[in-house]
């Protein structure tokens, strides 16, 4: 899940429009028009404004995005992800990282 639809979900959930999470956020609508139209990630302090509005802080925003979506960090994870490498390709992801060519 990314930052704007997590930020979708959150604004649907209470039924609000992109123009009243502008007003609750005290943001113009074009600040958030311009985010969905370029697929981009807002500043910090368009986040921190929208997590105003939602009455939650940025931890519990960052939070539920990475329950939804964990990275990959389980030993077996990270074992089939290097297996599934060629020869070459494990070379350099281990010339990677011990940090020299």
């Amino acid at each position: 899940m990314t930052v704007l639809e997590h930020i979708d979900e959150l604004r649907k959930q209470r039924g609000w429009s992109v123009n009243n999470l502008a007003m609750e956020a005290m943001l113009t609508q074009s600040t958030l028009n311009n985010l969905y139209v370029r697929g981009a990630e807002p500043k910090l302090s368009t986040l921190r404004a929208i997590c105003g509005a939602f009455g939650i802080p940025l931890s519990e925003f960052f939070r539920d995005i990475e329950e939804a979506h964990p990275a990959p960090h389980a030993p077996e994870e990270v074992h089939r992800a290097v297996d599934a490498l060629s020869p070459e390709q494990q070379r350099a992801l281990l010339i990677l990282l011990r940090g020299r060519e």
